[in-house]
């Protein structure tokens, strides 16, 4: 067994080694998606990239990204994932619908 701690609900998990984000955050009724995500979202296939979520501590805990991780996240922080393409291996902290950082721009 292993906890997932949901950061911005303040509320713990606990889940089967080898499980997976998306269903525990469902099963546990934390909502991951935003309002977009909520009306295209895959139903967790892979597809969407709509259950976008930020790994605040336990990276080392979680599967490899997928090739469809690689490439939808590419633009993204390190830390970001999709929920329906990881596996929990061990007590992670996630933090659901995360804030895009904005870059100021520069104007010359």
């Amino acid at each position: 067994m292993t906890t997932i701690t949901f950061v911005k609900e303040d509320k713990e998990a606990i889940a089967a080694q080898s499980s997976n984000l998306r269903s525990e955050a469902l099963q546990n009724k934390i909502d991951i998606y935003t309002l977009g995500g909520k009306l295209r979202n895959c139903g967790g296939l892979g597809q969407c990239a709509t259950c976008l979520v930020e790994i605040a501590d336990g990276m080392e805990n979680l599967s490899p990204k997928t090739d469809f991780e690689q490439r939808k996240l590419k633009k993204k922080p390190n830390n970001y994932r999709l929920a329906c393409q990881t596996i929990v291996n061990g007590s992670v902290k996630v933090i659901t619908k995360p804030k895009p950082s904005r870059k100021k721009s520069l104007v010359s």
